[in-house]
Formats: structure tokens, C-alpha cells, sequence
């Protein structure tokens, strides 16, 4: 029998039929174990990057980088690496690659020697004026060693002609556009910075005499660290001398944050506005059945991201909860096909079905999203094929018909089934007895009990309705990631 490795970016494109976070990021200040916190943070907020991995740490005189490929858990586990980490300060990275290809030139935090001292930056998001900005740069004289888009922020703070750090980034931050969180490292300071919409996520949490930084509170509890605010949209947040001072260079505007983190991307342990993930991942469930409720079986998730949903739709509803389908969360980086002609084994390496449990019944199967659809084909067919009698789709959130350009890691407008296809033709694809998505009224009443401002939307969600915060410069301009560098992104410098 033939023996197939299939590699790990084959088994990326099968995940890619879900939307993804670009980046974690965590700082911490004055702790003596600053390292090894921060790969404990990063353990944490591992679901929002899984294609690398990185630690700074600064003693007072130097500051020490390690950078992997992969899992925090596959390589910052070991005390050998953490020791070579030194110093009270420290912040971290995961990350997904949207802007630059998968290199480990591309993972952060960077580092860079400027005028002022040193500088490490971790970044979560895009800018949407990335590519106009570095054409501007490099025709100036800037050389750059990466291809990320984070690297033109550490560019733009090198020229800036301000005398002081804050200020660098201050002149900085008015240049550039777009969702982003930021945490920085200097010799003196530790800063955290959330974009003018507040579009990607950033919180402040305290251990004893240390501040932290992070993008979700589930790292903060994980170190043991109390939850003391989010960051504000437009603020800078600067800790020196175990103080924190609050800047906000912006015009005051009210917040959009990402709808999807509400969603899908944060852990549904962590805190947003106050209230756990999950418990807005319920309500969405309950007013879909609200919205959609049909007489039917069972309720199924698909798991993971769809279990909250579920049981508030069948709570809503008064219907049966099952597990009928089972997710391996033990799949690796690489595994063995034993013929070429399995094409479910994609899905089926990473869920399966419980026979006895839908057999004969009339499912309700609900998802958080529907991106391009090819999962939930399969999940329908499996489902079939192992009994069910019906399998009615259920979406706990609207047609996705718009992509992102602040972080998120999605398919082309043309690759969004939603964008192509109406709800029959959708349905025809899938496979499905019928579908049915959330509102985008239902998803406003589910998140805050209040309808969709249509003059000033209340979260970003452009994915659903094309209403971009922030202009796609780059994107409106024609311009394309391509050969920003002649380096191979095989190369390992």
C-alpha cells in the first residue's frame, strides 16, 4: 500500500473553511518569571495562532529573542530555551499569517536597535496601508528584512523626528491605517496600543506589582492575574515605574469592535464587555431558534465553535441537546493517508459522527459560520450517510458575503459561498433538507439587545454587510502581497 505524507499546509486548507485570527500578543512588566508568564499567556491564546511562536525579554541591558515555528507548547516548555529568556520584562506573539508568507523571518515579536535604544513590537491585525506605506519607505532608503506588515511600524517609528518615544509613536500611529493591537517593548517602558475603531482586541491585567497586556483575559487567568480593563479604542496605554498612563492621541469617536470575536474567535472563557464569550455564543443560539425554529429531533453542534449555540438553540426551542458529532483534538501537523481515493478523510480526521446517536432521527445541525461551505457538505453527507433521517442547517450569525482586511485570515469575496450563491443554492450545495442563517437584526438583539445603528454600526461587521470602518487603501489601489522580497520564504534567516 502506498504510504502518503500530506503536510501540514494541506491539512491548513482544509481549516481555511473557517475564519481565523491573525495574531495573540501578551507583555508583561517587572515580574522575575516575565518569560515563562508570557508562554503561559501564550498557551492560552494559542487558538489565535498556531503557525508560530515568539518570546522577547529584556534585562536591563540586553534583550533576548526566541522565535519557532509551531506550537508555544512544542518549544517554550523547555527550561532551556526559558533561561536563555532573562529579564522582568517580556512580551510574546502567536501567529497566523495574513500579510506576509509563513517564514520564520515573519514571526515576532521583532526587534530592532534604534536611536532611542531598543524596541521589540508583537502586533495583532493588518493595515490597510501597509503596502503604500512600505513603496513610500523603501523609495526613502528603509531596508527591510521581513515581509510582514508589522515591520513598517517599527520603520515609520525609526524615521519619526519626535524627540521622545511616545511621541515617535504617536506620529506613527496618525500614519497608519487599519485593525491592530500593538504591545512594545523599550528600555524603560512597556506600551500597549488598540486602533482608532477598537477593532481588534486588548486588555489590562495586574499581578501583584505587574501589569499586563493581552489579547484576551483568558491569559490573564491563566497566569493568575486580575482582570482590570480593556484598552480603549484609540488609547495608548504606557507602564513605567510600576504606573500606568493613559494617552489618547484620536479624535473621540464611539468603538466597532470585530463582531467575530463575539462570535468565533475568543475563547468562549474570555471576558468581553464584561461577559464571558460563551454567554453571547447562547444568546445567539436562542434567538435563532427564535428566527428559525422547525420541528425537528435533535440538536447537533458542530464542534467546538458551535456547542454554545447549540444549547442555547435547543433551550430556546425546548429540544433534545446531543453530541452527534465527535471532534479528534489530537490530529498533528502531519499524518498518514493510506490511499489517494478517501476524499472525506480531510473531515474525518478531525470529526465523526455518533452512529447510534443520529440514526433515524431528524437533526438540527448548527454552526457558528458558513464560510465556503465545503466542511459542512461533508458534515451533511457524513451525517447521512450514517442514518439521519433529516439534516436541517442552522447558521448563528448571517450570510458572510464580504471579506476582511483588518486580521482575519479569510477566503476572496469569490471564494464566499454566500457572495455567489442564494439561500436555495446554497442549501443545494451543502446538501442540507434546509438552511437558514441569523438575522442581522437577530445578531444585534442577541449581542446587546438593541437593533443595528445604521448610521454608526456598533460592532465591524463587514462581513455581512460590506460597511467598512476603515478604507482598504491597498486593496482599493490594486496593489498585491507579492514579491515583497527576492529572499525565499524557505529560507531560515
Amino acid at each position: 500500500m502506498k504510504i502518503l505524507l500530506i503536510q501540514k499546509k494541506k491539512l491548513k486548507k482544509f481549516n481555511k473553511d473557517k475564519l481565523r485570527e491573525e495574531c495573540g500578543i501578551f507583555g508583561i512588566s517587572n515580574h522575575k518569571d516575565a518569560s515563562k508568564l508570557v508562554a503561559l499567556g501564550l498557551h492560552a491564546l494559542q487558538h489565535r495562532g498556531q503557525e508560530g511562536c515568539g518570546i522577547v525579554s529584556f534585562d536591563g541591558k540586553n534583550y533576548h529573542s526566541e522565535k519557532r515555528q509551531g506550537l508555544v507548547g512544542d518549544h517554550f516548555t523547555d527550561p532551556e530555551t526559558l533561561k536563555k529568556l532573562s529579564g522582568d520584562f517580556a512580551i510574546g506573539h502567536n501567529r497566523y499569517s495574513t500579510t506576509g508568507e509563513t517564514s520564520l523571518r515573519n514571526i515576532q515579536p521583532f526587534f530592532a536597535d534604534l536611536h532611542m535604544g531598543g524596541l521589540s513590537i508583537a502586533h495583532n491585525g493588518n493595515l490597510t496601508n501597509a503596502l503604500l506605506l512600505r513603496e513610500n519607505l523603501v523609495k526613502d532608503g528603509a531596508i527591510f528584512r521581513t515581509t510582514s506588515d508589522t515591520e513598517t511600524i517599527v520603520q515609520l517609528i525609526a524615521k519619526s523626528k519626535r524627540g521622545k518615544f511616545v511621541d515617535k509613536l504617536i506620529d506613527t500611529l496618525f500614519q497608519i491605517q487599519g485593525g491592530f493591537s500593538l504591545v512594545l517593548m523599550t528600555n524603560k517602558k512597556l506600551v500597549g496600543v488598540r486602533d482608532p475603531f477598537g477593532i481588534r482586541p486588548l486588555v489590562i491585567g495586574k499581578l501583584k506589582n505587574s501589569y499586563i497586556l493581552a489579547s484576551e483575559t483568558c491569559a490573564l487567568d491563566i497566569v493568575g492575574a486580575s482582570f482590570i480593563r480593556e484598552v480603549a479604542n484609540g488609547e495608548i496605554v504606557i507602564i513605567e515605574n510600576e504606573e500606568l498612563i493613559s494617552v489618547k492621541p484620536f479624535p473621540k469617536q464611539k468603538p466597532r469592535p470585530c463582531v467575530f470575536e463575539f462570535i468565533y474567535f475568543a475563547r468562549p472563557d474570555s471576558l468581553i464587555n464584561n461577559k464571558c464569550a460563551y454567554e453571547y455564543r447562547k444568546n445567539l443560539g436562542a434567538q435563532l431558534a427564535l428566527e428559525t425554529d422547525l420541528d425537528a429531533d435533535l440538536v447537533v453542534p458542530v464542534p467546538d465553535s458551535g456547542v454554545p449555540a447549540s444549547l442555547g438553540y435547543a433551550e430556546q426551542a425546548k429540544k433534545k441537546f446531543e453530541l452527534g458529532l465527535i471532534r479528534n483534538h489530537y490530529v498533528g501537523r502531519t499524518f498518514i493517508q493510506p490511499t489517494q481515493n478517501i476524499r472525506s478523510l480531510g473531515v474525518k480526521l478531525k470529526l465523526n459522527s455518533t452512529k447510534t446517536i443520529v440514526n433515524n432521527k431528524n437533526i438540527i445541525l448548527i454552526d457558528d459560520s458558513l464560510v465556503r461551505g465545503t466542511t459542512c457538505h461533508k458534515i451533511v453527507k457524513m451525517l447521512y450517510e450514517n442514518g439521519a433521517k433529516e439534516v436541517h442547517v442552522r447558521i448563528a450569525c448571517p450570510e458572510i458575503k464580504f471579506p476582511d482586511f483588518y486580521g482575519v485570515d479569510m477566503p476572496t469575496k469569490e471564494e464566499l459561498l454566500a457572495y455567489k450563491k442564494n439561500n436555495l443554492e446554497m442549501c443545494d450545495y451543502i446538501k442540507a433538507k434546509s438552511l437558514k442563517f441569523l438575522s442581522l437584526d437577530g445578531l444585534y438583539k442577541a449581542l446587546i439587545g438593541s437593533k443595528r445603528n445604521s448610521n454608526y454600526p456598533q460592532f465591524s461587521d463587514h462581513y455581512f454587510t460590506g460597511d467598512y470602518p476603515i478604507e482598504p487603501s491597498d486593496n482599493l489601489k490594486g496593489l498585491k502581497i507579492k514579491q515583497l522580497s527576492l529572499l525565499s520564504s524557505k529560507s531560515n534567516s
